[in-house]
């Protein structure tokens, strides 16, 4: 499990033979059902996670008990209420298992000693941060500026695991969509299709 996380963290950053000792050090490796929690919203986050195997979703949910898909993780990928983990504050958000997954899991204070015990680690968090504020902003502007159909074929594009790992209802939820939405979109893609 400690060698997909290497592999992502070696995409971004060298790591030396040392390094890595020490990183493993700060992990323990945590195993999830389908379906089972791993952060419920008005808990403290007391740990950032890393997806090895698997997938999950991060959402809040309405006063009506609508889900609201806020990011979906999987190999490769770090999870976390953020706000919550950095602050120790009631986390607003849920993640949850919808395949069954294998995850290593930081805690606050391993996460402060790593980035100063390999402080190759500190630029390597920089990197992560800095792309997920400019994939925000991006999401937020095709929110603002993008058809729904737009927004779907976008996202297939650049997520093609989304589309056929991910159900259908927890899409339309990432997209600010309805359901029916999405099926009359993918509909017409198919038609469309037929007659080029």
């Amino acid at each position: 499990m400690i060698d997909v996380l290497f592999n992502h963290i070696q995409e971004k950053v060298s790591l030396t033979d040392i390094d890595k000792e020490k990183i493993k050090t700060f992990f323990i490796s945590k195993r999830l059902r389908k379906r089972q929690y791993l952060l419920q919203e008005g808990d403290v986050c007391k740990n950032m996670a890393f997806v090895a195997k698997g997938l999950l979703r991060i959402y809040n949910v309405d006063d009506k008990g609508g889900e609201h898909m806020s990011a979906f993780g999987w190999e490769g990928w770090w999870l976390s209420d953020f706000n919550s983990f950095l602050s120790a504050v009631p986390a607003v958000f849920n993640i949850d298992a919808i395949e069954d997954s294998e995850l290593l899991m930081i805690s606050r204070a391993n996460y402060e000693t790593l980035t100063l015990a390999v402080p190759i680690m500190d630029r390597y968090f920089r990197i992560l941060y800095q792309n997920n504020i400019v994939t925000k902003d991006r999401r937020l502007m095709s929110t603002i500026t993008h058809t729904a159909e737009e927004r779907y074929l976008q996202l297939a594009e650049s997520n093609p695991q989304i589309i056929e790992r991910i159900p259908q209802n927890m899409i339309a939820s990432y997209l600010g969509l309805a359901p029916e939405t999405i099926s009359r979109i993918k509909k017409n893609i198919a038609t469309q299709g037929k007659t080029d």
